[in-house]
C-alpha cells in the first residue's frame, strides 16, 4: 500500500480533540447556571485565566491548552500573555473548519473528544449536568458540519447515575457514538461498584464504547503511579509520557480485576492517549500474579485476565509506535486503533504519515484494520 490518502482507504484519528469555544457554557448554559459559567477572564496581566463555577482551575499557560503549533516554551511560560485562542489552530473549534482539516489530513473521519472538558470536576450536581448539557448540546452542533465523519461522544456527570442515563438516552436518539470516561474512581467508588451497573446496563444495551481518556485535575491528585518524584514544576518529557499511561493503565485493569466485564460480558473500552505497547506487558502481567492469587480476590469467570482485553478492550496506538504489529498478534487483530491527539501540544502533526510509516511492513489487511477498519468496526460507522 502505498499511501493511507488513497481514496479506497479509510483513515480514522481516534484521538481529535476539539477546543471549546471560550464562550461555548456562556451561550449554552440554561439561564439558572449563566453566572457559575466556564469561561476565560484576563487578569491584570492580561493572562487568560480559565474558571469553572467562579473559581481559578488555570491561572495560565491556557495556549497549552492546544498548542499544537506553538513553540512549546513559549506556551507554558508563566508569565506570557499568550492566550487560549492563540493556542487555537484552525480546525480545533469549529465543525466546517474540521472537515477541512480532515481533508487536508486525508481523514475519512475521526472522533471528537473535549479538552476544557478533561479539567472541569464540580461537586454540585445540578451544575455538573448542566456543564455536561451545554458540552452535549455544542459538540452535537459542531458535528451539525458532517455527521458522518465527525464521531462524538456524550459527557455524563457519573455522579448523578439517574440524570446520567438520562442524558445518555437523549444523545443515543442524536447519534452520539461514545461516552466518555475519566479514569479515576468516582467518591471513592470504582467502576465494577453496584452504583454504576444501571448505566453500564444501558451503555452495554447501546453498544457505544466507553472511551477512557487522561483527565487533568488541578485541586486535586488523580490515582495513578507517577508518584511525587517531582516538585511543582515537573520534568515534561516524564509528566506527558507517563502522565496519561498512569491513569488509563491501571484503571483499565483494576476494571479486568474487579469483575466488570463478568457483569457486563458485551461492554467496550478504548483505551486513548496512552499508546498501546503496554496491553500486552499488562496482559502478561496479570496473567502471572493471577496463577498466584486469584483465591485471594474475586474469582473471574474467564480463565484468565488477558482473555478480556481481548473481548473486552481496545487501545489507540501513537502514529509512531514501534509495538503495534506485535501489539495485533498479542492482544487481537481488531483491538489497535490510532490517534494523533489534534490539537493539543504533544499533538503529532504529521500522524497520517507516521501512522502509515508505522504500519507499511504488515500485511495490507492489518495496515488497513490500523488505519481505520478496526474504527468503523468499534463504532458501527
Amino acid at each position: 500500500m502505498s499511501t493511507a490518502l488513497n481514496n479506497d482507504i479509510f483513515l480514522f484519528d481516534a484521538d481529535a480533540h476539539v477546543l471549546e469555544p471560550p464562550d461555548l457554557w456562556e451561550n449554552y448554559l440554561e439561564a439558572e447556571f449563566q453566572h457559575r459559567a466556564i469561561k476565560f477572564e484576563k487578569n491584570a496581566q492580561g493572562i487568560d485565566q480559565l474558571y469553572v463555577d467562579n473559581k481559578i482551575v488555570l491561572p495560565n499557560c491556557a495556549a497549552a491548552l492546544g498548542g499544537a503549533e506553538l513553540d512549546r516554551r513559549a506556551a507554558f511560560d508563566p508569565t506570557s500573555t499568550l492566550s487560549y485562542l492563540d493556542g487555537a489552530p484552525p480546525g480545533s473549534m469549529y465543525g466546517p473548519d474540521r472537515i477541512e482539516h480532515f481533508d487536508q489530513w486525508g481523514l475519512s473521519a475521526g472522533l471528537v473528544l473535549p479538552t476544557i472538558g478533561i479539567f472541569w470536576d464540580v461537586p454540585d450536581n445540578k451544575l455538573a449536568n448542566a456543564y455536561c448539557r451545554a458540552y452535549n448540546n455544542w459538540v452535537y452542533d459542531f458535528q451539525a458540519a458532517d455527521r458522518d465523519r465527525l464521531v462524538i461522544a456524550a459527557h455524563l456527570n457519573l455522579r448523578d447515575i439517574d440524570e446520567a442515563i438520562k442524558e445518555l438516552d437523549i444523545r443515543l436518539k442524536q447519534g452520539f457514538k461514545g461516552v466518555f470516561l475519566a479514569p479515576e474512581r468516582v467518591d471513592g467508588k470504582a467502576f465494577a461498584d453496584g452504583y454504576f451497573d444501571p448505566l453500564w446496563a444501558r451503555i452495554e444495551e447501546a453498544g457505544v464504547p466507553l472511551l477512557t481518556h487522561v483527565v487533568v485535575r488541578t485541586r486535586r491528585l488523580v490515582t495513578g503511579f507517577v508518584g511525587d518524584w517531582y516538585d511543582t514544576p515537573a520534568n515534561r518529557t516524564f509528566t506527558f509520557a507517563l502522565g496519561a499511561t498512569s491513569q488509563v493503565m491501571p484503571a483499565c485493569m483494576a476494571m479486568v480485576m474487579d469483575g466488570l466485564f463478568d457483569k457486563f460480558p458485551k461492554l467496550k473500552l478504548v483505551a486513548i492517549e496512552a499508546g498501546c505497547g503496554w496491553a500486552a506487558y499488562a496482559m502478561d502481567r496479570l496473567d502471572e500474579k493471577y496463577k498466584h492469587f486469584s483465591t485471594f480476590d474475586k474469582q473471574l469467570e474467564l480463565e484468565k485476565p488477558s482473555d478480556y482485553f481481548r473481548r473486552n478492550l481496545w487501545f489507540v496506538a501513537e502514529p509512531e509506535e514501534r509495538t503495534i504489529g506485535s501489539m495485533l498478534e498479542l492482544v487481537g487483530e481488531d483491538r489497535i486503533l490510532w490517534g494523533s491527539d489534534f490539537p493539543h501540544i504533544d499533538a503529532d502533526l504529521e500522524a497520517p504519515q507516521h501512522i502509515m510509516q508505522s504500519v507499511n511492513h504488515l500485511p495490507e489487511h492489518l495496515q488497513r484494520a490500523v488505519l481505520g477498519e478496526n474504527a468503523r468496526k468499534l463504532f458501527e460507522l
